[in-house]
């Protein structure tokens, strides 16, 4: 579930930077913010090792959109009564369960073209 690191400050344009969803734009005080969590949250996702936010020159955490959207979730496993630990395993989980059905299709789709008599 975790994400490479890579360099924020790569040779890419602002509008790609906009565009990906894996570019860490969000400080983790604007992160918080925007999840109606507090820091402490983002520290304990960090702290499972459900999200591994980059760092900026200064050491501060910076998450990504794609990060957000994961902490988002875990939020409203916990508002529902999830212990963080139960929450973040359940992400995990539907995770994998969504990239295990992305892979069935592929094979599947592979598997229909090399069947087709056409």
């Amino acid at each position: 579930m975790q994400q490479p690191n890579t360099d924020p400050t790569g040779d890419r344009s602002a509008a790609d930077k906009l565009d990906d969803d894996t570019y860490p734009a969000y400080s983790m005080g604007r992160a918080a913010e925007i999840l109606g969590v507090t820091p402490a949250f983002l520290r304990g996702l960090d702290a499972a090792e459900l999200l591994t936010p980059q760092r900026s020159a200064g050491g501060h955490r910076r998450y990504s959109r794609y990060q957000l959207r994961i902490a988002a979730r875990v939020r409203e496993l916990v508002d529902a009564g999830n212990p963080l630990d139960a929450a973040c395993r359940i992400v995990i989980l539907e995770d994998q369960l969504a990239e295990a059905q992305r892979l069935n299709t592929d094979l599947r789709h592979t598997l229909d073209q090399h069947t087709d008599p056409h």
